[in-house]
């Protein structure tokens, strides 16, 4: 496979803007706890009563006896989570996408499972409906829908091949995007990459694969991929491994999908990462046509402000503006960060220092990069009332979490945030507990007029 390095024949080089910053106010905080499960379908009881089995390298079937440690920072210096694996039923977690519907209400979903395709056969794939009540501040989940494949349209193998119902499970994708378009939820994957819809019952109605200059976008964990049959022999993928489509937005009209891939795609040709004129790494914002079933061709570049960070997720607030999550893999406020060259347990080796919410305009021709406008500090936000239930102090709050990975507009001057728990393998609020499921709403009226 070959692509072509698509940035590198612009007419002009594009001179990088400065993108402005504007002030958040925290004006909710619901959370779901840690230890937040799900029974799964009956006729799975017995073989996804336990979840988790696989984590430790080996298939460990006694609950709670591996424990969970934090998997950001030097290895001697990860820190228990205070939770063990494996889990009786299936963990409501990983919160990888969200989409408002109206009335309080939001489609989420839970992601892979526990991190990889490896350690994922016996985690469930789940979207849910969500209800976070900003009074209370609990979240509650209205419903969940477990995702299959009873028509057999995947071309495949599936953990759950030789059953009726086909199941899908963390082995089988890393869901990381989540739209409901009308009676269909579509959804964006990592492993491919791809995507596919659902009715709203979880059951596939189309699967696809990402496409980009004509060329499919393969990652290493394609079901698919082959290994070489000797050392010196290449493997031939364009993406990364977890590197697949992670955030996706649609049109107002419901009538366009923009799936945006996590890493830049490998150029062979080139012998690099595709980037834009200044140099900064660049993500692929592609364009698929709802009714139509197919790429429409046209695309648009995300910058990322280093090559180190990635996207969490995007949605648009309109026919042309978009909002976009961009992080680094650091977790943990920075006033508990380990001395330099001195990381231990009872420190963050890594805090957190680059977690925002930008703005970003698509009006721009095709193939150019969007225009980052705005942004938000998600590690600098005021709190003047106290609203925060966990975290806040002095009239700030931050939210320092490794993953974040919902946001939507929920009114003309709020935004919801939520951040991916990565259950038991998360620990940002707290250095010794796991995180929970947190959302925050946030007053961001001037942000959302740029």
């Amino acid at each position: 496979m070959r692509l072509t390095l698509a940035l590198t024949a612009l007419a002009a080089p594009l001179m990088a803007q400065e993108a402005q910053q504007f002030d958040a106010t925290l004006a909710g905080h619901a959370i779901l706890p840690a230890e937040t499960f799900v029974l799964p379908p009956e006729p799975l009881w017995r073989t996804f009563g336990i979840s988790g089995r696989f984590t430790s390298g080996e298939r460990v079937d006694m609950p709670f006896t591996v424990p969970g440690v934090s998997s950001s920072g030097p290895r001697d210096a990860r820190r228990s989570t205070g939770l063990s694996l494996p889990f009786v039923g299936q963990p409501v977690q990983g919160f990888s996408g969200v989409k408002a519907i109206g009335d309080g209400r939001y489609w989420s979903l839970s992601d892979n499972g526990f991190g990889s395709k490896l350690n994922s056969p016996d985690a469930l794939l789940m979207a849910h409906i969500i209800a976070p009540d900003w009074q209370s501040g609990e979240v509650l989940v209205e419903r969940t829908v477990f995702l299959s494949d009873p028509g057999r349209l995947l071309p495949f193998k599936l953990v759950n091949e030789f059953t009726a119902e086909r199941y899908l499970t963390g082995a089988d994708f890393d869901l990381e995007s989540i739209q409901p378009v009308g009676d269909l939820l579509w959804f964006g994957e990592e492993f491919g990459p791809y995507l596919f819809a659902t009715d709203l019952e979880g059951r596939v109605v189309f699967f696809t694969d990402v496409i980009a200059d004509g060329e499919v976008i393969e990652s290493p964990d394609r079901p698919d991929q082959r290994l070489p049959s000797a050392p010196d022999r290449e493997l031939d993928f364009t993406a990364r491994r977890s590197r697949g489509l992670e955030g996706m937005a649609q049109s107002p009209d419901g009538s366009t999908l923009y799936p945006m891939l996590e890493g830049p795609i490998w150029d062979a040709e080139a012998g690099a990462f595709e980037t834009v004129e200044d140099g900064r790494a660049a993500l692929r914002l592609l364009e698929f046509d709802i009714d139509n079933r197919e790429y429409t061709g046209r695309h648009w570049f995300y910058p990322l402000e280093a090559d180190n960070h990635a996207i969490g997720d995007f949605n648009m607030i309109d026919g042309t503006r978009g909002l976009v999550i961009e992080r680094d893999g650091g977790e943990g406020s920075a006033a508990l960060a380990c001395p330099e060259d001195a990381a231990t347990t009872e420190c963050f080796a890594r805090p957190a220092e680059f977690k925002r919410v930008y703005l970003i305009s698509l009006d721009v021709e095709p193939g150019q990069p969007v225009e980052k406008r705005a942004y938000i500090d998600l590690l600098d936000i005021a709190d003047p009332d106290g609203v925060a239930r966990q975290g806040g102090a002095d009239g700030r709050f931050d939210f320092p979490f490794v993953t974040i990975e919902n946001v939507d507009r929920v009114s003309e001057t709020e935004i919801i945030v939520g951040n991916d728990n990565n259950l038991p393998f998360s620990a940002g609020r707290f250095l010794d507990r796991a995180d929970d499921n947190e959302w925050i709403l946030l007053e961001v009226g001037d942000f959302l007029q740029q």
